[in-house]
């Protein structure tokens, strides 16, 4: 049994002036096994951390809003840092939180460039946890104008292998060998997350992203086993085409209303998150989760933390918030969702109350208190 999950479902015509899809997404979790950890009463043990930069500020936020509301979700916080090594007590336990919870909500945690042997924690829990699509959703807020309108579509990363191996080696001094994997049966796998949630969401056409012209092994076999398995929703009436990344990257900033759903190998999925978030109003509004056959983590969609605006109280949450909504959903807590989701969009549309990265100047705190009152 599939289970579908929903970012937002339609908001009143009067707030959204948007489409029925407009502020609503859902993707696919295999229901072989218990989901989420109940407790007694119907409350849910959630594993949260906050993450480097700004994490703290918009996870409090997160907090504020989830007890006004009256949410029925316990956390079990870790204040991880992708400073610290990576055998790091407090890293661990998080990760042990997880596997016991199988739901997260997680800021993003640095991970040091110059550090050698350091990995990217936002990379392990992804890969040990076997969490293999990222969905990260770029369309349009009502009240948060932005240069291109009409932008609504949705990228579906892999995860688990790519360029984010990590497999590299120095094989003579000044020479460095970085792998790349790629494998038919993840291909495949990313291939039938993004045509299911097509399928599921009324999406039409589904666009593989590639360099199969330069990296014909690798970016051809990923290019190719989309291609098959495209002709398996052939009779669904999605479309399928492809575009080299390059290219992608180019029409994105041109043209983004001709994507749908796009789905890619991990790398170029990091680099068109990052744009997708530029299109439709910067880091701080776009949410994202990262989805497994057994577990599920939601985090902002572009993966910033922020860290030359943290501890100044100018952060703006609804990235954060947003992505707790779809864990919401993931949850089963629709009404609870619902109530969240309708009040961040309440707030925007009003525009009474803006960061400085939508054009205003109130803080953290004044957003959060206004989504408050507007539940």
């Amino acid at each position: 049994m599939l289970r579908s999950i929903t970012l937002f479902k339609p908001l009143a015509a009067t707030l959204t002036k948007m489409g029925p899809r407009a502020m609503s997404t859902s993707t696919i979790v295999p229901q072989h096994q218990d989901a989420h950890n109940s407790k007694l009463g119907g409350r849910y043990t959630v594993t949260l951390i906050p993450g480097d930069g700004v994490g703290q500020e918009t996870a409090s936020a997160v907090k504020t809003i989830f007890k006004a509301a009256n949410v029925p979700v316990d956390w079990e916080q870790f204040d991880v840092s992708g400073y610290t090594s990576a055998d790091d007590n407090t890293f661990k336990k998080s990760v042990e939180s997880l596997r016991r919870n199988k739901v997260g909500l997680k800021g993003i945690l640095y991970t040091p460039v110059s550090s050698l042997g350091h990995s990217s924690f936002n990379v392990t829990i992804r890969k040990d946890l076997d969490m293999y699509a990222s969905l990260v959703l770029c369309k349009n807020i009502p009240g948060y104008p932005t240069r291109h309108k009409d932008v609504d579509f949705a990228i579906i990363r892999e995860n688990t292998e790519g360029e984010y191996s990590g497999l590299e080696h120095q094989s003579y001094p000044g020479v460095v060998e970085s792998l790349k994997v790629i494998t038919r049966s993840k291909s495949e796998r990313i291939a039938r997350f993004a045509f299911d949630f097509a399928l599921r969401n009324g999406r039409k056409k589904v666009t593989c992203i590639h360099k199969a012209n330069i990296m014909k092994l690798a970016d051809g076999l990923f290019l190719n086993t989309c291609r098959e398995v495209s002709k398996e929703y052939a009779s669904s009436d999605i479309k399928f085409d492809d575009m080299i990344v390059d290219n992608a990257s180019m029409q994105l900033v041109s043209r983004p209303q001709q994507f749908d759903v796009m789905v890619m190998p991990n790398l170029y999925g990091n680099i068109v998150s990052n744009v997708g978030a530029g299109l439709v109003g910067g880091a701080g509004i776009v949410p994202g989760c990262n989805i497994g056959r057994e577990y599920a983590m939601f985090e902002p969609g572009c993966r910033h933390v922020g860290k030359d605006i943290q501890g100044r109280n100018t952060a703006n949450p609804s990235a954060m918030i947003l992505s707790s909504v779809m864990m919401l959903r993931h949850l089963g807590l629709d009404d609870h969702a619902n109530k969240i989701a309708y009040a961040v969009s309440k707030t925007i549309l009003s525009g009474a109350v803006k960061t400085p990265d939508m054009g205003g100047s109130s803080t953290t705190t004044d957003f959060t208190f206004a989504v408050i009152s507007n539940l």
